[in-house]
């Protein structure tokens, strides 16, 4: 029986193709690689390194003048001279204005000549009354006459010395206010200011302390068996300006306030520093640092190790079957790029310093502990031996 070609093409075995696309398949799977499932995270570790450890608080504070004075014209008279440099730092005597002088030459010139005349006629009153030939009312007359010109004198040359400012201490000079040629000192009530000089060697640096850590410094002195304020004149004080690392200007805490500040809740406290190159000067911003008491031995991580969540600061830790562990921490002061431990860590314990983003809880990884991983920290600034 004959069959159609639609028969026979159903009727045709189908297994050579078949055959070929498994064996197609069989060739693509032989040439991929498989990929390893059980490769370890790897992650740089590093014990805890002892170090000496100085507890300390930090404040933000402002430079400000030891003194500062606005110099003004005490006398009337048009200003003939500016003798400075605006904003030159000077010595104490430098001259600084002249102000027009002849009226008050001419002044001191009449003054002393009627004091002249005064003075020999009262010589005279004193002859004449050993012989009777003037009376006791005439000599009082004269001494008083003689009294009035030496004050008159003597105010005389006050006011000529007013024509002549010079820098009543070594400072720094703003900017003169009045130009030569103007009128100067016409008002008494309202003297003419000419230039501001502000002393800042030394210089001060204020700052303010808010009372829960004022309490804790009361405490600390009371448990080392100081008495309250005994630290005033005696404790270092350390500052940096914004541009400076390291707080490397020292001084000596010089004031401290007897009472709170009800408004903000602080106590204004104020520290005195050398200042021998002048690098600081008024209106600046300064970090403070006050060290409570001396260094102590203590350990130190790389601060970028030590992480904060809502449950506290912790740090992940590689125990000896090389699980991950979470470690919680109290932190200490921080010194450069490293951070003290108050507690929380043993010297033996391996502290995750690299890695930390790929890596969590309970995790097992490959541990590397380097000879070195991180530098041991710059002690903090220690107190002075008084």
């Amino acid at each position: 029986m004959d069959l159609g070609f639609a028969q026979y093409q159903q009727m045709k075995p189908r297994t050579p193709a078949l055959a070929v696309i498994g064996a197609l398949v069989l060739l693509a799977s032989c040439g991929k690689k498989e990929t390893p499932t059980n490769a370890l995270t790897q992650v740089t570790v590093a014990h805890p390194k002892a170090s000496e450890v100085t507890e300390y608080i930090d404040f933000t504070g402002t430079v400000g003048a030891i003194q500062s004075v606005n110099i003004v014209a005490r006398v009337e008279g048009y200003l003939e001279g500016i003798h400075f440099q605006d904003g030159t730092y000077v010595p104490k005597g430098t001259p600084l204005f002249t102000i027009q002088q002849a009226e008050y030459i001419q002044d001191l010139k009449l003054y002393q000549a009627q004091l002249d005349f005064a003075s020999e006629e009262y010589a005279r009153q004193l002859v004449m009354i050993k012989q009777n030939a003037t009376s006791e009312l005439s000599v009082q007359q004269y001494f008083s006459d003689k009294q009035q010109d030496e004050a008159n004198v003597a105010l005389a040359k006050l006011n000529l010395s007013y024509t002549e400012m010079a820098a009543p201490f070594d400072g720094l000079l703003g900017e003169h206010q009045v130009d030569v040629g103007n009128l100067v000192g016409s008002s008494p009530m309202n003297p003419t200011e000419l230039v501001t000089i502000q002393q800042i060697v030394p210089i001060y640096v204020n700052f303010s302390i808010n009372t829960r850590d004022a309490l804790r410094i009361r405490q600390l002195m009371k448990a080392a068996g100081q008495p309250v304020k005994s630290g005033v004149n005696k404790t270092p004080v350390f500052a940096q300006l914004e541009n400076e690392t390291g707080f490397p200007h020292q001084g000596i805490l010089d004031f401290s306030n007897n009472s709170v500040d009800t408004s903000t809740g602080t106590i204004q406290l104020r520290g005195i520093f050398p200042n021998p190159d002048r690098v600081m000067f008024p209106g600046l911003f300064a970090a403070v640092r006050i060290p409570l008491g001396p260094p102590k031995p203590g350990l130190v991580v790389p601060n970028a190790t030590v992480l904060s969540d809502q449950q506290g600061d912790y740090v992940f830790i590689v125990n000896e079957k090389n699980v991950v562990e979470r470690r919680n921490v109290v932190k200490g002061p921080l010194e450069g790029a490293a951070r003290a431990v108050a507690s929380g860590l043993q010297p033996t314990d391996r502290v995750v310093i690299n890695g930390i983003p790929n890596i969590r809880i309970g995790q097992t990884v490959q541990a590397t502990l380097p000879p070195d991983p991180f530098p041991v920290a710059t002690p903090a600034p220690t107190p002075a031996s008084e």
